[in-house]
């Protein structure tokens, strides 16, 4: 025998005792707990928040969230909650997760793992009904998460390709090399700041938001939320363009200080309150959602004792807790990472150890347990060495992360002017390495650089993760190091190509060594 709706609530309303004050208090309490007992992975999304302009929309998605879910009660409440042990699998999946993310030092991962696990504590503890009702408020916690950073080297190669395009169109000549342009007027380049990650990530968060509350048919939903990405895209460009076309025309007076960021922020916003102007053409708010008349059978409503709710919670606990617990179990060996030297010799295959340094050049690499750099010299060429070792992934020191690169953005005196992965041989093998152009008033360098992990040489991250974790994971050393050597070149880097590709036949082997050296002390 099935109910239609207006017979369900006579018998919901005829049970006094449909659990939901107990229920929602459990799993308010059971989330506050996972929170504490992942409390570095959270206390870390904060940190980026409080730095971070454009992640310091995380403070209200929690707020938000709870919003949209009480704006549910009405529904909820015909709905009786029911633990569904199976959200223990998907706590677990997660938490597996966050384990493995956490032994590689992928803090985006493990962030994402741990708000994954409310929707999993929300299964288990309120059944799949309950987490079918409020899906999007329990998805929209993802917002909260600093993501997108990986994004801000394409968005800046689009933007520069944007501009220059545009400019040409227009008739302005322009020479460009990397995110560097010049026009007659003056010379611009894209930083990080003009990428429009910023803007992506307001839009997408705004514009999901907004297709919820304003659209009830997912396709419009989908449709308004990819507008919400695409758009920014669009529009970052043709305000890049227009700021340098602003300054151009008024002889380099304009959008050139703080008018540059208000006009960015103005154009944003003016663009945003289009998209939703014209979403709101096709708003389905204002019409009421049917009402399944068929949704819940009488057994459906069988009232959950408390103590099923409270085994739930304790189950959710223990399950999520497993995962720190071995992670704490994994920091606390002793490890040695203070005292380490590299040394290198001060002869290697006729590469003779110099006293002055090839630039003022270094590369930006967070707390290496030992590092060395040596400039060497053969046959009138120079090369320059960096060798960085890190024995143990950490959070304050690891090989593989965003805060390790060859050089800042906006630094006062050198330019990141170009940058891509190259098949060079290594030890006999073809290996891919990174190879960055970078430029002085005085110098141009080309850099080659690659890590090594567990005997083997890679510049792809992902992979450099997995090995770490594997490693970690396994109680087996997670030590690596990162190898580069870069060189001065005049018109062209194929010269200079040469240089390094016969210091890596010469030195290679000894620089190896030396590394091995001290990952032994």
């Amino acid at each position: 025998m099935k109910l239609t709706a207006p017979q369900l609530r006579t018998t919901a309303s005829a049970q006094p005792n449909l659990p939901w004050k107990l229920a929602a208090m459990l799993g308010a309490a059971t989330i506050a707990i996972i929170l504490v007992l992942y409390q570095q992975t959270a206390l870390s999304m904060v940190a980026i928040w409080e730095r971070s302009e454009t992640f310091a929309h995380g403070f209200i998605i929690f707020p938000i969230s709870a919003y949209l879910v009480w704006a549910k009660r009405k529904e909820l409440v015909e709905i009786s909650p029911y633990p569904d042990l199976r959200g223990l699998l998907v706590l677990a999946i997660f938490g597996l997760g966050w384990l493995l993310a956490e032994a590689g030092k992928v803090s985006v991962v493990s962030q994402y793992c741990l708000i994954a696990m409310i929707p999993a504590a929300v299964l288990t503890l309120l059944g799949a009904k309950v987490a079918r009702n409020i899906a999007f408020p329990l998805g929209f916690l993802f917002f909260a998460v600093p993501a997108g950073e990986f994004l801000i080297p394409h968005m800046m190669e689009f933007t520069a390709d944007f501009v220059v395009a545009a400019l040409q169109l227009t008739g302005i000549p322009v020479f460009r090399e990397g995110t560097f342009f010049t026009i007659p007027s003056g010379q611009w380049s894209v930083v990080e700041g003009c990428s429009g990650l910023r803007y992506l990530i307001a839009s997408f968060t705004l514009g999901t938001l907004y297709a919820y509350l304003t659209y009830r048919s997912t396709k419009r939903r989908l449709i308004f939320s990819a507008l919400a990405l695409i758009v920014p895209v669009i529009a970052n460009g043709l305000r890049a363009y227009m700021i340098v076309m602003i300054a151009h025309l008024s002889d380099m007076k304009l959008a050139l200080g703080v008018d540059h960021l208000i006009y960015g922020w103005v154009f944003f916003g003016i663009v945003m309150t289009l998209l939703f102007w014209i979403g709101a053409f096709w708003r389905e708010d204002h019409e009421e959602p049917p009402i399944d008349s068929v949704k819940l059978t009488i057994d459906n409503i069988n009232i959950p004792t408390n103590r099923a709710f409270l085994l739930a919670s304790v189950m959710t606990i223990i399950v999520a807790a497993i995962w720190p617990v071995y992670t704490s179990y994994l920091d606390s060996r002793p490890v040695k990472t203070t005292g380490l030297l590299i040394s290198l010799p001060n002869v290697i295959n006729g590469w003779v150890k110099q006293n002055e340094p090839l630039s003022d050049w270094q590369p930006h690499y967070i707390a290496p347990d030992a590092y060395e750099i040596q400039t060497y010299q053969k046959n009138g060429a120079r090369v320059s060495v960096y060798l960085g070792y890190y024995r143990t992934q950490r959070l304050a020191a690891t090989l593989i992360t965003s805060q390790n690169y060859m050089i800042e953005q906006k630094h006062p005196v050198w330019s990141n002017v170009g940058e891509e992965l190259r098949n060079i041989s290594l030890s006999g093998d073809s290996e891919s390495i990174r190879q960055t152009l970078l430029r002085s008033p005085n110098q141009r360098l080309l850099v080659w650089s690659w890590n090594s992990l567990a005997g083997r040489y890679t510049v792809n991250p992902y992979l450099a993760k997995l090995l770490l974790a594997k490693a970690r994971l396994f109680g087996q050393r997670d030590d690596g190091a990162v190898i580069i050597i870069d060189t001065t070149y005049e018109e062209t880097p194929e010269s200079a190509a040469k240089t390094l590709k016969v210091f890596i036949q010469d030195a290679l082997p000894t620089i190896q060594q030396s590394l091995d050296q001290v990952s032994q002390q």
